[in-house]
């Protein structure tokens, strides 16, 4: 009976070293990173998650999404190791963090443009961000009032834990006015992804609604947007980004608890790599370096 116990034994670490199918010993992953947070990002992190585990396999990612607000949140509690921001951090979140010991350190790893999306059938091509305010706050609620059809505007937004939802509130409804108390009209249907907004305007031809420039498909339409009444209109792309024309466009954060060390700090500089702003590119957002 020991005979066969160790006979046994010795099959079972011969086959737990065996090399692969390929020819390379496989190697289980033995640092894991976790990674939560914005809806905006999280196509753009799960990218740089399937390319980077490609030539580090002893790090497993985990990517999720959930919103800004999620992502901060789970810094707050020390649950994820990297969390994932359309908006910068807010001062009480920052104060959260601090009192539970966890220092939160701010990276911008790429940007983002916000388009404005109307259905290709809405004859409408461009707007003030005054109108979209106007229209976001309901004050204007027909599309002939900005010289489209007798139509009823569809408002669609993000959802509130959504850190677009927030940059797009304080940045085009209240112009980034300190005090201003301007709101979502109340009829504003909230949605819980991206994806969903884009599905939403595609099928509704009175609807408008606002996404990062990554989602935007060429199903819906995207508007020219102009500062003021007056200036020129623009187009959200990486060159008017760049050259600081597109009035709504923002940078994109990840969060690390603490000044990154070992596995995240090596991923932290790999993000701001070449080789990973190149993949910011590929995926319609603008890099950083």
């Amino acid at each position: 009976m020991k005979r066969l116990c160790l006979v046994v034994l010795i099959i079972f670490m011969l086959t737990a070293c065996a090399p692969s199918d390929s020819g390379e010993s496989v190697t289980a992953p033995s640092v894991s990173i976790q990674n939560k947070g914005s809806d905006t990002i999280v196509n753009l992190a799960l990218a740089w998650a399937e390319r980077y585990q490609a030539s580090h396999n002893e790090v497993s990612i985990s990517v999720t999404g959930g919103g800004s607000g999620t992502g901060i949140a789970a810094l707050i509690n020390g649950t994820v190791d990297i969390a994932n921001a359309s908006r910068k951090i807010k001062q009480e979140e920052i104060d959260k963090a601090v009192a539970n010991k966890h220092q939160p350190v701010e990276f911008v790893v790429a940007r983002d443009a916000i388009a404005v999306i109307v259905n290709p059938a809405n004859p409408v091509n461009q707007l003030t961000i005054q109108q979209i305010s106007d229209i976001y706050s309901g004050k204007i609620s027909n599309w002939k009032q900005v010289g489209g059809q007798d139509r009823p505007i569809v408002r669609l937004s993000r959802e509130t834990n959504s850190g677009t939802h927030v940059y797009f509130l304080e940045t085009v409804l209240r112009q980034g006015k300190s005090g201003d108390k301007t709101l979502f009209s109340q009829d504003t249907l909230l949605l819980p992804s991206s994806e969903g907004i884009i599905s939403e305007v595609q099928l509704n031809e009175n609807a408008i609604g606002y996404d990062g420039l990554g989602y935007v498909t060429p199903e819906v339409k995207v508007l020219a947007i102009a500062a003021t009444a007056g200036k020129p209109y623009y187009s959200p792309s990486a060159a008017s980004v760049n050259a600081g024309q597109y009035p709504i466009a923002r940078d994109l954060y990840m969060y690390t608890n603490g000044q990154p060390a070992g596995a995240v700090k090596a991923y932290m500089d790999w993000i701001l790599s070449k080789e990973a702003q190149t993949i910011v590119t590929t995926l319609g957002f603008v890099p950083v370096k």
